[in-house]
């Protein structure tokens, strides 16, 4: 045979080998057609496979064509189906097997656990739990490949139709199927990242992962988006008793707790890596509980978890997400050290969980190598990065070829010269300016100046009436050393001006040592906050409240200067020293005076007042993103937040009235409880020496609007209790929906149930009394006050209802003693 058509023929072959595929999909039913969940599915000969969900459906793909597949579950026999290449909607149906030992062992469609080997094998591997190799070290250090992708999934021919896509119709070209879920997608948006891990677990502990090159197409300016998805995916290990994700507990499989929890089934042995492995198959004993189903090997003499493969159980009380898959492979050393060699986790992010739902995929691979121990590295190496290097972000596709520890596939290829190719389309742009506003509430009318923040542009109260706002900052990237922000309002019902304006500069980054300067005259709530701080820009809810209950008149024109110096010595340890300038006076003096009388007895109703201070926060696992004067947090609410203040009132000073010192301490610690739910707690302390008038005390804060709010007291009104030395606790539980889960006609609405409790103890002295001549009567909570209240979250995903009830003070005149208040949110 002539050489030239036999290597034709060779090649030929390959080709189609290479983009051979078999893609099956369909449902699993029983002989009277009811869906069979957690049906086992695997290409025969292989232990490539997956698991029918709660409805019985699957999907598989392989790129080896297999030509048939073995369908399996407790209690019925094994089914061989014959393949072609594409076999879409098939209809398995399973025949009830007459083994009795099947039938002892399947009960009300659970699995019993007294005799079930899979069980027996579980207890081997708690008996021998495996430790994190990296964690047994004084020091390590590893080589870590990240990437992320964001999909548009269901993609069908409605979708490539659209006006959205209008112009931009060659982005279809790269529409590709999910191995996961057999639906097709399209790529929006890749990022890679190449990282230097050192890591130390002697005194001090510390973990520093180095950036050492980045990539990414699609919305590449978004580092808030970038950030959002990468804090969703936090690190967890498999052989917890719980995994964390989307701020929920999942229950793991490998828990000791799994047994009450999961069905485990032993269904395949088979070699891995030379090593004889057993295959469990598990699923949830129950519905709408955070669980997973899945299979996983595991080694029959060390007991270590070789690979694990877990899809979130679909009627899981979590928002947003319709679909969780993860797969984790591990390297192991010896009988009791195992490292993670790949770890990937797939979210479907939805509006609602239905099949044919369009949604994104959000999607990370983590890949681990080159692992070094006990290595002492200069400690520069334990250090967070500051200082934003240009050469990260210009590496060359040789470098990118040579340290991308898993290639790109042709697709992934194709999605880059795809996506640099929309940089330049309108529309995408338009899509861009989109997601930026959805994002950071600003809007890039510029090259260079940002609009915003847009959801502060209409206001109303009852001094202003309709208030408007204009606002804007200086913007030419996520890492700007520099920043103005400012904005003008003006409100229809007092006919006045207001405005506020302020500057940063990034003056040192190692220490991001930051200097500011701001000033704001407008209209302001002050008792709605027990700790304060003195933000130029910020302005309280309760100010431009539009839905308030009782008299909302207690406001007032404040005129601000602030000058400041910030400074981070320590990760996510911050200092702050800075001084301010302000004159307060009432907004409505015929509805609200603030007098008071001064040293010499006169009746005063302005107040003039220098004071500097001194601040401290520290935020221990706080994650950060950025490099520019403003940095965003991707992780928020998942850390504990420890805050102390000094202020120092100078009398004299450019007229300034008082002589007084501050001090005030907030800490706020969320706990997630397992299964259990979600727990805040948050505890201010703080007390006021020397006297001085109303607006410079420690006011209770009360709420009088229709919303709930975490730190505010619901019940009370504004000025309703007045302190100079004060203690105060709210404490609010999340269940998750633990309890209407077990409830059926509730279970459906995964509603969660909502508890909390708060409290406040304070005094007010003699003398701040003595000088007292505002409206406010004076009283303090010396004797404790209390309310709590119920609530059912998770309304429509968003919305909340809490019944609030006042523990004590309930016979004060015109007390609020019960209230009906609502809530709105981004819930997970």
């Amino acid at each position: 045979m002539n050489k030239k058509l036999l290597y034709l023929i060779v090649i030929l072959f390959i080709l189609q080998n290479v983009h051979a595929q078999v893609k099956v999909s369909g449902i699993v039913v029983d002989e009277q057609s009811d869906p069979v969940p957690f049906a086992n599915v695997v290409f025969k000969g292989s232990i490539e496979g997956t698991i029918s969900d709660e409805n019985g459906r699957f999907y598989l793909q392989s790129n080896i064509p297999y030509k048939e597949l073995l369908v399996s579950f407790l209690g019925f026999q094994t089914k061989v189906i014959r393949l072609e290449s594409r076999n879409y909607d098939l209809n398995i149906v399973l025949v009830e097997s007459r083994n009795e030992l099947n039938e002892v062992k399947l009960y009300s469609g659970k699995i019993k656990k007294k005799g079930n080997p899979a069980i027996a094998i579980l207890k081997q591997i708690w008996k021998k739990k495996r430790k994190n190799g990296i964690y047994l070290y004084d020091r390590y250090e590893y080589d870590k490949y990240e990437k992320i992708e964001f999909d548009l999934n269901n993609v069908d021919e409605k979708l490539k139709n659209s006006k959205v896509f209008k112009g931009m119709e060659f982005v279809f070209d790269q529409v590709d199927t999910s191995a996961i879920t057999g639906k097709a997608y399209l790529p929006v948006f890749i990022n890679e990242s190449v990282y230097k891990t050192y890591g130390r677990n002697v005194f001090p502990k510390k973990k520093n992962d180095q950036l050492v090159a980045n990539k990414n197409s699609g919305f590449s300016e978004n580092q808030a988006l970038i950030a959002f998805v990468k804090q969703l995916y936090v690190e967890y290990d498999i052989y917890d008793n719980y995994i964390k994700l989307f701020d929920k507990s999942f229950s793991s499989p490998l828990s000791k707790l799994g047994p009450e929890i999961y069905n485990y089934v032993l269904t395949d042995s088979s070699f891995i890596d030379n090593k004889w492995c057993y295959n469990i198959l598990f699923y949830p004993r129950r519905k709408n509980e955070l669980t997973f189903k899945g299979d996983f090997w595991v080694n029959d003499t060390t007991f270590a978890i070789k690979e694990i493969q877990m899809h979130a159980s679909k009627n899981a009380n979590i928002n947003w997400v319709k679909e969780i898959y993860l797969e984790q492979y591990f390297k192991v050393l010896n009988d009791t050290v195992f490292l993670l060699k790949r770890d990937y986790l797939m979210s479907d992010f939805a509006l609602n969980k239905k099949e044919k739902t369009k949604g994104v995929y959000g999607k990370r691979t983590t890949l681990y190598d080159n692992h070094v121990f006990n290595v002492k590295r200069p400690e520069f190496n334990y250090k967070e990065d500051v200082v934003e290097k240009e050469e990260i972000f210009q590496r060359t596709d040789a470098y990118w070829s040579k340290n991308r520890q898993e290639s790109l596939s042709k697709d992934e290829v194709e999605i880059y010269k795809m996506l640099d190719t929309l940089q330049n389309i309108k529309r995408f742009k338009e899509l861009i300016v989109v997601s930026e506003i959805l994002t950071s509430g600003y809007w890039n009318v510029a090259r260079g100046f940002d609009f915003g923040p847009i959801f502060s542009t209409i206001g109303f109260n009852d001094i202003e009436g309709l208030r408007l706002r204009l606002g804007g900052r200086t913007y030419f990237s996520q890492s700007d050393k520099w920043r103005v922000k400012g904005f003008l309002a003006y409100g229809f019902g007092d006919k006045k001006f207001k405005y506020g304006i302020e500057g940063k500069w990034l003056v040192e980054p190692k220490n991001r040592l930051i200097l500011s300067i701001g000033n704001r005259r407008d209209i302001e709530q002050l008792a709605v906050s027990l700790t304060t701080a003195n933000d130029v820009l910020d302005r309280s809810f309760a100010t431009t409240s539009i839905f308030t209950r009782g008299d909302n008149t207690k406001l007032s024109n404040i005129n601000l200067l602030n000058v400041k110096a910030t400074f981070e010595p320590f990760k996510n340890l911050n200092f702050r020293i800075s001084s301010t300038y302000k004159t307060i006076k009432s907004a409505a003096p015929e509805l609200f005076n603030i007098d008071y009388i001064d040293e010499d007895g006169n009746l005063q109703s302005d107040i003039n007042q220098v004071d500097v201070n001194f601040a401290a926060q520290y935020t221990p696992n706080r994650k950060a993103y950025g490099f520019g004067v403003d940095r965003g947090v991707s992780n928020h609410g998942r850390f504990p937040t420890f805050f102390f203040s000094y202020t120092k009132g100078i009398k004299g000073a450019f007229n300034s009235d008082f002589d007084y010192h501050k001090l005030q301490f907030f800490y706020q610690q969320p706990i997630l409880i397992g299964v259990f739910g979600r727990l805040v707690t948050t505890a201010e302390f703080g007390k006021t020496f020397n006297p001085v008038p109303l607006s410079l005390l420690n006011v209770v804060p009360g709420n009088q609007t229709y919303f709930t709010s975490r730190k505010l007291f619901d019940l009370l009104d504004y000025y309703e209790f007045v302190t100079d030395t004060y203690a105060s606790l709210h404490i609010e539980h999340n269940f998750n929906g633990r309890l209407f889960s077990k409830i059926p006609f509730l279970r459906k609405l995964q509603w969660r149930e909502l508890v909390g409790i708060r409290g406040v103890v304070g005094s007010i002295s003699n003398e701040n009394i003595a000088i007292n001549a505002s409206d406010i009567i004076y009283r303090a909570p010396e004797k404790l006050y209390w309310e709590y209240h119920f609530g059912i979250g998770n309304i429509f995903k968003l919305f909340r209802i809490d019944f609030e009830y006042r523990g004590s003070y309930r016979d004060v005149p015109n007390a609020t003693n019960f209230a009906i208040k609502g809530g709105f949110g981004f819930y997970f």
